[in-house]
């Protein structure tokens, strides 16, 4: 009875190892298509093959989004003033910006919520979308991108969308490094200690 307890304790260590073991290479081999392109909230293309200069902290948003959403973006307002007091941002570092409502979400209406929360004009912190009158390739773009990083939205049909809730620190070739909570469990004290072990 006892060699039956073990073996079967063995089994679920061992399965539970391995399931540990998926998810840590699947998120180690995770990157941003080099693909994928998008625009600006000044209506430029932005080409994640092209951006291989810095860390990059992407957030996924949509401007209707009545809490999780702008609670993340004040937050990372906040972290950008560390990062800037030490020397960091926009040299070592920059912050990306994703709608997912990219069909709402023109860049126009990106500009206004930027200017909503005090970042100006900022180039190192760019806010996303894609051309209104495409939105099947727009949804296409978006895809490549929430699929590699596991983050999953979907809109019920009330404008109201569904939606993980992480942001994601990925390195200068765009290969995920982390992830971290949203909203009012995004702590500002670990995502700025992680950026700074990756850049030191």
């Amino acid at each position: 009875m006892k060699r039956i307890y073990i073996i079967c304790s063995l089994a679920v260590i061992l399965g539970i190892s391995g399931g540990i073991s998926y998810f840590l290479i699947r998120d180690a081999n995770t990157a941003i298509p080099a693909s994928t392109t998008f625009i600006t909230q000044n209506g430029e293309t932005f080409n994640f093959g092209k951006e291989k200069t810095t860390l990059k902290l992407v957030e996924f948003i949509y401007t209707h989004c009545p809490d999780v959403c702008p609670t993340t973006t004040q937050k990372m307002v906040e972290l950008k003033k560390d990062l800037l007091q030490k020397g960091v941002y926009g040299k070592d570092i920059e912050f990306v910006t994703i709608t997912i409502d990219p069909y709402r979400d023109t860049p126009e209406i990106l500009q206004d919520y930027k200017k909503g929360f005090g970042i100006g004009n900022d180039n190192d912190w760019v806010f996303l979308t894609g051309v209104k009158q495409q939105i099947k390739n727009n949804q296409k773009e978006l895809h490549k991108i929430t699929d590699a990083l596991q983050f999953q939205y979907k809109d019920p049909g009330n404008g109201q969308f569904i939606h993980s809730t992480f942001t994601y620190l990925v390195d200068e070739n765009n290969k995920f490094i982390a992830k971290f909570p949203m909203g009012k469990d995004f702590n500002q004290q670990d995502v700025y200690d992680k950026i700074l072990d990756k850049i030191d």
